[in-house]
C-alpha cells in the first residue's frame, strides 16, 4: 500500500474534493432536469384532460380577486357578453417566427356584471409597437367566447402604462381600468360572431416530453466521467505517469521510501532545422559561410583551369 502514500498528498487531496463537488453538482443538475420533466408531463396531463372535458362557465372557474390554480390552468371556458374596446390593453414585444407584433387583450363585460380579460391575439406591427387605434376591432354587440384560462404573469413586466403592458396580470390591469376583473385571464380560442379582422390565435404549448430526460443523462454521465478520471489518474500515479496538473511527483521521494531511480541520460537531441524564412532573413553571405569549404587542392586545381 506503500504505492498510494500519494493520495495523502495536499495536492491530491484538493484534487479529490473538487472532483467530488463537480459530481455533486452534475447529479443535482440531472435530478433538476428530471424534476422539469416530471412538471411538463404533469403539465400535458392536465391541458390534455381539459381539452377533452370542453367548454365550462367562467364563473365555476373563475372569481374575482382569486388567483387561478395551476391545476386549472389550460380549462376552457365559456363567457357571454360585450367587448369594452375603449378599455383595451396592448401586450408588447411579442415576436413570432422573427417578426414584431402585439397581444391585444379587451375587456369582456359579461352578461352576469363581471368583466374578464380576454387576450383575442396577436397582430403583427412595426417596432415601434402599436396602440388600441391600430388593432382590429373586435366583434360588436353581444358575443360569445370560448378559451383557455391562464394564470397571471408576476414581476416588474406587469406594470402598465397607457393602456399598455408587457405581461398580462389581471389585478394590474384591473387597476389601471378601474374595474374589478376575474383572477387571470384567458386566451382566446373562438368568438361568436366572428370579426370582419381577426387576429392571430394563440400558440399553444407543444405536448411533447421536451430534451429535459437526454439532460438529465448528460449530467449524470459527466458525474461519473469525473469520477472515472479521478480513478484513472490514481492508477496512472500508481504506473509512474505524471498525475493531476502535471505533477512529478514519482522523482519525489515518498517519506521513509526510496527514491525512484533516475533513468540516466537522455540521447542527444538533434539540431532543429532552419525554416525557409529564417533562411531569407539571415541573407546569401551567411549562407555562403554555412556551405562546407572545399579542399584546398580542389582550389588550386580550379585556379589552375582558369
Amino acid at each position: 500500500m506503500h504505492t498510494l502514500r500519494f493520495l495523502v498528498s495536499r495536492r491530491w487531496i484538493v484534487f479529490a474534493l473538487v472532483v467530488v463537488f463537480l459530481a455533486w453538482v452534475a447529479w443535482r443538475l440531472g435530478e433538476w432536469q428530471f424534476h422539469r420533466l416530471d412538471d411538463r408531463k404533469e403539465r400535458n396531463a392536465i391541458i390534455e384532460r381539459n381539452e377533452k372535458a370542453g367548454a365550462d362557465p367562467v364563473g365555476e372557474v373563475m372569481a374575482p380577486g382569486e388567483p387561478v390554480a395551476a391545476t386549472e390552468e389550460w380549462r376552457i371556458v365559456e363567457a357571454t357578453g360585450t367587448y369594452a374596446v375603449d378599455d383595451t390593453v396592448i401586450v408588447r414585444y411579442r415576436t413570432r417566427e422573427g417578426e414584431a407584433g402585439v397581444d391585444v387583450v379587451v375587456p369582456l363585460e359579461t352578461t352576469d356584471g363581471q368583466t374578464l380579460l380576454v387576450d383575442r391575439g396577436w397582430y403583427a406591427t412595426d417596432n415601434r409597437g402599436a396602440t388600441q387605434e391600430d388593432v382590429p376591432e373586435p366583434p360588436a354587440g353581444e358575443v360569445t367566447v370560448t378559451g383557455w384560462v391562464r394564470q397571471d404573469a408576476e414581476g416588474s413586466s406587469t406594470e402598465v402604462s397607457d393602456l399598455s403592458t408587457r405581461a398580462v396580470n389581471s389585478d394590474r390591469i384591473g387597476e389601471a381600468l378601474g374595474r374589478e376583473v376575474l383572477g387571470g385571464w384567458v386566451d382566446l380560442r373562438s368568438e361568436s360572431p366572428e370579426p370582419e379582422t381577426p387576429l392571430l390565435p394563440v400558440e399553444m404549448p407543444d405536448l411533447d416530453n421536451g430534451p429535459h430526460f437526454f439532460y438529465g443523462l448528460q449530467w449524470w454521465f459527466f458525474g461519473v466521467l469525473a469520477i472515472f478520471g479521478f480513478f484513472y489518474l490514481i492508477y496512472d500515479e500508481m504506473r509512474g505517469g505524471r498525475g493531476p496538473w502535471g505533477s512529478d511527483e514519482r522523482r519525489a521521494p515518498a517519506s521513509g521510501g526510496t527514491p525512484t531511480p533516475d533513468p540516466g541520460p537522455r540521447p542527444p537531441t538533434k539540431p532543429r532545422r532552419k525554416t525557409w524564412r529564417e533562411r531569407l532573413d539571415r541573407g546569401e553571405d551567411e549562407d555562403e559561410s554555412e556551405r562546407p569549404q572545399e579542399p584546398a587542392v580542389d582550389r588550386e586545381h580550379h585556379a589552375r583551369q582558369e
